[in-house]
């Protein structure tokens, strides 16, 4: 699982940052979380390939979060893509993506399904799950939670041999299957951990601090939270729909998550350490994205 950071500007482009849009590689699945404009051609400055985008995830459609659509679809024409599209977002998507698809002269030669949620709203995947929940923000807007499904237990090998099992056996008991050694009937419990949680990233999109939000990040592995603002200025963010680097850090503390990304940082900041440190007097596991920023998000 890899998160790449493909824009980080808040509101508009600058010449540090692009609009929002992050790349979540599930391998073999790759998803999209917002698709502000200029993501394509970020997607060629990454590790990351646009050509493999399965799912998009549009947490709501002002400009800086959507407007990449219409310009990576066609260009996803152009290439000769075959496979289908699924595209995800808040009630008003089907209208709002359906007039980025009606944008300009082109054909639309694979299919493109959208699909309108809203806040606990709950997306069934192969290996994974996308639940959504309210954002706090002037428009209809959502965040998201993409969380691997649980995984099997490890199979503890040193107690199986004592056991006197060997190779065949270790994957009768991984099946399921009890196996009989030494007159002893070993059932797969006793050699193979409780299942594990998956590995899960939430990601806020736009919104003043919201509880709906830290709920859904309660000890997400990855909290990725907008932070417009510092904190000398959060009443005012606030009012926009908008977060402070110090109130992402409140939330990713109150959620127990396991380490803090922030993003979508105003063109005011030409420098994001003092937002990081900000951030981190409260929640010490932050760190400030920057434009193409690769992380592996490792199993626990």
């Amino acid at each position: 699982m890899r998160l790449t950071f493909l824009g980080t500007a808040g509101s508009w482009p600058t010449k540090e940052r692009s609009a929002s849009a992050i790349a979540l590689d599930l391998d073999p699945e790759l998803i999209l979380l917002d698709c502000g404009e200029g993501t394509q051609r970020q997607f060629f400055q990454s590790s990351a390939s646009f050509m493999r985008v399965r799912r998009i995830f549009l947490t709501h459609f002002h400009g800086d979060h959507f407007l990449g659509l219409p310009g990576l679809i066609q260009s996803m024409c152009l290439n000769h893509r075959e496979g289908p599209l699924d595209i995800y977002g808040p009630p008003d998507a089907e209208e709002m993506v359906g007039r980025a698809l009606r944008l300009g002269y082109f054909q639309l030669r694979f299919p493109v399904e959208v699909h309108a949620l809203t806040g606990g709203s709950t997306v069934e995947l192969d290996g994974y799950t996308v639940r959504a929940a309210a954002a706090q923000h002037p428009v209809p807007a959502l965040a998201y939670r993409v969380e691997e499904k649980p995984k099997r237990g490890r199979f503890d090998t040193e107690k199986a041999k004592a056991l006197g099992l060997h190779g065949a056996d270790f994957a009768r008991l991984e099946d399921g299957e009890p196996v009989h050694v030494g007159g002893r009937l070993v059932r797969p419990e006793e050699v193979i951990g409780p299942a594990r949680a998956g590995r899960s990233v939430v990601y806020t999109g736009d919104t003043a601090p919201a509880d709906t939000v830290t709920r859904l990040a309660e000890r997400a592995t990855i909290l990725i939270h907008e932070s417009t603002a510092a904190a000398e200025i959060e009443k005012e963010a606030n009012d926009w729909g908008h977060s402070s680097a110090r109130q992402a850090a409140e939330c990713a503390r109150v959620a127990g998550v396991g380490a803090l990304f922030l993003t979508h940082f105003s063109a005011r900041y030409k420098e994001l350490e003092p937002l990081e440190e900000e951030a981190r007097i409260v929640f010490p596991g932050t760190t400030a994205a920057r434009d193409l920023l690769d992380h592996l998000i490792r199993q626990p």
